[in-house]
Formats: C-alpha cells, structure tokens, sequence
C-alpha cells in the first residue's frame, strides 16, 4: 500500500484540528495528504477584538481553504460549544451560561446555540455533557453537567440534545462511561476511577442511556482508567468498556469518537505500536487530533497513520473492523448537513443574549 493511500485510508477516521486563522504548510500538508473526514476549531481559528463581519469573513475563507485541500464537499465541521467557559467563538455570539443554570430552558437554548452555529458553517458540537457532577473536588467538569444527580443530568442534557437535533446540528454525549467523579484532569494527568460496572449502571449510565434511546448519533469516550473494569488501559481504547458495555450492553450503534488524543492522559499511548489497532478493536471509530496542545502532534498524527497501516498488514487490525467503522461513519457524514457561513441579524443576537441572561435568573 502506497504512504499517500495509508493516509488517505486513516484520514476517514480523523477530525483534524489547524493552527489559525489561516492555513500554515503544515496544516496544507496534512489536509492535502490525509484528507480528514472532519475538522475541530478552536479559539485560535477565530480573529478576536475585531468586528463581526470582520472575523467572519476571514472565518468563512478558513473553511472554504479547509474543503479545497481536503478536496471533501462533505465534512463534519465541528467545534466545543457547551457554554461557560467553553465557548471558542468571539462576540457577538452568545456566550450562553454552564449547563447547570439551563436546567428547564435548555431545549430553548439548544435551539438558539444551533441556529448561531449554523451561520458559522459548523454541522457538529460536542455537547451535551452527560456527565453527573458527583465530585464537588472535580477540576474539569463541574457546572458543565446539567446536574449533580443521575436523573437531572439525564433529564436536562436529553433536552439540549433534542433542541440540537431538531435544529440540525448533530450532537455528541460526553466522556463515555462518566468523567463526573473523577478528582483530576484528563488534558494533564490520567484519572482514575475505582468504579464497578454496578457502579456505572447506578450513575454514570443513566444519562446515556437516555440519550442513546433518543437515537443520539456520537458519544465521545473518556481518558479515564477504570482499574475494576479494565486494569490495563483507560475507556477511550478498553475493550470491556466501548465494547461490552456501549456497544452490547447498551446497544449503541452510532459513531464512537475519541475524545481529543493531544491530551496528556493518552497522548504518549499514541507513540507507542499497536494503540491504533487496540483502540479500533475496542470500538472506536474516529479519532480527535486537535493540534491545540504540543507542536509535534502533527509528527504523532502520522505516526498513528503509519500504525494504523502496519495493524492492517500484520493483521492485528482486521479489514472488516475498519470497515464496518467506516460505514458508520460515512452513513452519519452523509446525513449530516453542509452549512454556508453567514451573518446573523441583530434583533435574533438580542433575543439570544435575553435568553442567555435570562437562564441566571
């Protein structure tokens, strides 16, 4: 098999992450020879402290440069946008508050969040989070769940997804199997969780269940080691995990996506032969290479290529694995709606920032 085929055959399970406002040769390189089926943006894809018309335009260019090299018409266009403090874009889009204020105008506010992405040219966010805050000590989640219990958490983030999916932009559970208990950071450490799959079903669960059942199409997994579950290698790449329990015990048929694989919790398991194969052969279908934290994660993207090539090679990653991830995701691409950048009017802006303003109160 030819390199810029290995690239190409790997890049139909990546959302790739660019460096700016504009393509540097790297970022050319890269979407020219892996031709990724999706793109992540971050804060640093956006001109700040510049006006509206101003940032979107150069925004708009960003993305029709991205189709150019990746020579994709269809593309899952993608972007964190829960709320809070995760919220990538400038003003005047709507800085709506965390998860937990929404509570009962969630649907409302999901709505509102998917016409403002929509005009962005953006068909994908990673949200909702269907993690329980059920750590007070936890530095990464917190009031980015709907809730502190089970059922609100369920109740709430089933209402967001809903007003996404109603709306038209496709939504994704977070971080499968639960990351609401956990005591440290996945971007800097490896948490762990000492939780059975009783424990699991009691909690963290729940909320996927719940969305699962209204047909959500991605769930994103977790760099957490759950050692009663899996001893030897956190969700994103755990067999006992993705497979077991998502995949069987669940019954999830939609796209399993990585959570972003730069984060220090898993990114050096990624340099390391044979990880690509264990994580496809657990059930993951498409993986998250952000770019956004170290400056050789290009380097690592295509080593993981390469891995991905040799597995298929050696056999330790068979052919109708890749496949059957691939079909899922290309009958979810090919659902998913492609959207022209445009400007928003001012009166819908306000109405969205009383709604945002509204939900403190």
């Amino acid at each position: 098999m030819s390199i810029s085929r290995e690239l190409e055959l790997f890049g139909n399970h990546v959302i790739l992450g660019v460096s700016g406002t504009t393509l540097s040769d790297d970022d050319k390189r890269a979407l020219g020879e892996l031709k990724p089926v999706g793109v992540v943006f971050f804060g640093k894809n956006f001109i700040d402290g510049v006006a509206y018309e101003v940032w979107l335009e150069s925004f708009q260019e960003l993305i029709d440069q991205i189709r150019e090299y990746a020579e994709r018409d269809s593309m899952f266009m993608s972007l964190d946008h829960e709320g809070g403090r995760v919220v990538r874009t400038p003003l005047p889009i709507t800085r709506f508050p965390y998860a937990m204020l929404l509570r009962s105008q969630a649907r409302e506010v999901a709505k509102a969040t998917a016409r403002e992405l929509k005009s962005l040219g953006i068909n994908v966010s990673w949200s909702p989070v269907a993690d329980v805050y059920s750590n007070p000590l936890n530095p990464v989640i917190g009031a980015r769940a709907f809730g502190n219990t089970p059922e609100t958490a369920a109740q709430y983030a089933l209402e967001y997804y809903l007003g996404l999916q109603e709306s038209g932009i496709l939504g994704c559970a977070k971080h499968f199997p639960g990351h609401g208990d956990t005591s440290t950071d996945s971007h800097v450490e490896l948490p762990v969780l000492n939780l059975t799959v009783q424990d699991l079903r009691d909690r963290e669960l729940i909320p996927f269940k719940a969305l699962i059942a209204a047909q959500i199409p991605l769930i994103m997994t977790t760099h957490i080691l759950f050692p009663q579950i899996d001893p030897d290698v956190p969700g994103t790449i755990s067999q006992p995990i993705l497979k077991n329990i998502l995949r069987e015990e669940l019954g999830f048929e939609g796209v399993v996506v990585s959570d972003d694989l730069d984060m220090k919790a898993i990114s050096d398991m990624f340099t390391q032969s044979g990880t690509v194969a264990r994580a496809f052969n657990a059930g993951c279908d498409l993986f998250i290479l952000s770019r956004n934290i170290n400056s050789s994660s290009l380097e690592r993207t295509y080593y993981m290529a390469k891995d991905f090539a040799d597995a298929l090679s050696q056999g330790s990653l068979q052919q109708e694995v890749v496949t059957a991830a691939r079909q899922r995701i290309e009958n979810l691409l090919a659902q998913t709606p492609q959207y022209i950048v445009h400007a928003l009017d001012k009166a819908t802006l306000l109405r969205h920032a009383e709604l945002a303003i509204a939900c403190t109160f």
